[in-house]
């Protein structure tokens, strides 16, 4: 396949019931980038194996795509996604009046990535961007001084960008998860650690909802410069965030254990010998990750944390 040339089926492909997600990007002739952002917006349905494992699409959703008016190229402007100079010129605007508008929450970016300076670089639909400045309601905000309280949100510093994104990806997330507990789980990767296990003292349920829990969106490997950096700006820091994310959890949870109770170690048998305490092992069950040191050793930093 080159340029917008899109290759008819295989025989072989068109026998699959169901693809993963690098074999429909290739079938539906967009790159990978386009793919998972029309996943994230619902332009794209995948399913889940119910075991954990990479999510799939079947063939009667890529046949869906295939057969909606204008494809490819109305998929591919769909999710067309630019930065802030392309977006400004778009909007007929200064860049720095774009950014003005993107810091007090005008504009929601729709993905982001880290430059070689490890300087976070927002993107923004372009469809979106068109429509914003095609409103009549907007032209106000287009010219001249932006309206008295957004001037006033900007003197103090304020900045929405990675909260109106943790919005947008909350809510792909939450459209991703078909169970309770991975819902729990998708709203608890949005906040701090430490803020989940002041709501979820049980370390058999937080070791459940870290499995659950959808992939890091790191570019780096673990505690690197860069994984901190994104690891910043996915973790909510809002207080109206955090509060919202925080009874939301707890909400969620009385759902998902009503359902049904997190997975844990089956009871020891009545007649097996007790185990002396040098023998004892802390729990290790296949889904349990937490051990019973680390959460007291959590709960211990905590404790210092409240005083």
């Amino acid at each position: 396949m080159t340029g917008d040339t899109i290759t008819e089926p295989t025989t072989a492909s068109a026998a699959r019931p169901s693809f993963t997600l690098s074999g429909a990007a290739r079938e539906l002739g967009l790159k990978r980038g386009e793919f998972d952002l029309a996943v994230m917006l619902g332009g794209i349905r995948t399913l889940g194996d119910g075991a954990g494992g990479q999510r799939r699409v079947t063939r009667e959703e890529i046949a869906r795509v295939r057969g909606g008016e204008g494809f490819p190229e109305a998929l591919r402007e769909s999710v067309r996604a630019v930065g802030t100079t392309e977006g400004a010129d778009m909007m007929d605007i200064s860049p720095a009046r774009f950014t003005r508008l993107a810091r007090v929450g005008a504009l929601t970016p729709v993905k982001f990535y880290l430059n070689r300076y490890r300087a976070v670089v927002w993107l923004y639909l372009a469809q979106e961007l068109r429509q914003f400045a095609e409103a009549e309601v907007n032209a106000d905000l287009l010219t001249g001084r932006l309206p008295g309280p957004l001037r006033a949100q900007l003197e103090e510093g304020k900045d929405l960008r990675a909260r109106n994104w943790r919005g947008r990806y909350a809510d792909f997330l939450l459209r991703q998860s078909e169970d309770p507990w991975e819902r729990v789980a998708a709203m608890a990767s949005l906040l701090d650690p430490a803020q989940t296990a002041e709501i979820i003292s049980d370390p058999y349920e937080r070791a459940y909802l870290n499995r659950l829990k959808p992939a890091p969106r790191s570019q780096g490997a673990a505690d690197s410069p860069v994984a901190r950096i994104v690891e910043r700006i996915t973790t909510a820091d809002d207080p109206d965030e955090i509060r919202w994310l925080r009874s939301s959890l707890l909400i969620g949870l009385m759902q998902a254990r009503a359902l049904r109770p997190a997975p844990r170690p089956a009871p020891r048998p009545a007649d097996e010998p007790r185990a002396s305490t040098e023998e004892r092992e802390p729990p290790t069950d296949a889904v349990v990750d937490v051990p019973v040191q680390e959460s007291r050793g959590l709960l211990t930093w905590l404790r210092r944390r409240r005083t």
